[in-house]
């Protein structure tokens, strides 16, 4: 259990209880000021969903998420970096400036590797101070250090500007 996880409500410890834990393939790595995620999959649209999970879980615990809206998202870059980039953008986008939407679960429909275009669906909610509990705020994403392997053993590296 980690220290997040003790500051719960009743009402959030309420809606972890009514759905399945999340599958997380991430992990956060030290960085200077700013925060790096470690996303991996056994393909590159689950490292791309895990990357995409792993920037909302640092704002705030997604297993208090109730999947009862969904928001697609389509995103195009120039090469699978800036894919990415796009890719966490406009999810960043949707959650603070745009209908504040957090996810419990995003799924990646389709990755076109030759037009750099991937379509997303999230389910989850508005974003509620009262239900969520607060993280981090993630102000941008970054290009620095990004890494995108789309090997036999996919993995992602970013940082992300807090």
């Amino acid at each position: 259990m980690n220290d997040r996880e003790l500051d719960l409500t009743e009402e959030q410890k309420a809606v972890k209880a009514k759905y399945p834990p999340i599958t997380k393939k991430y992990e956060y790595l030290d960085h200077t000021a700013d925060v790096q995620i470690h996303s991996w999959g056994d393909s590159l649209e689950e490292v791309f969903e895990q990357c995409a999970m792993a920037m909302f879980g640092y704002m705030t615990d997604t297993e208090t998420v109730e999947p009862i809206d969904t928001l697609e998202v389509e995103s195009k870059g120039e090469d699978l970096e800036s894919l990415l980039f796009h890719f966490l953008d406009d999810w960043l986008f949707k959650f603070s400036a745009d209908i504040f939407f957090v996810p419990r679960e995003v799924k990646v429909v389709h990755i076109d590797r030759m037009q750099f275009t991937i379509r997303s669906i999230g389910w989850g909610e508005e974003f509620s101070i009262n239900k969520h509990p607060q993280g981090t705020e993630v102000k941008a994403i970054t290009y620095s250090a990004m890494q995108v392997h789309d090997t036999e053993k996919p993995e992602i590296f970013v940082i992300i500007d807090i």
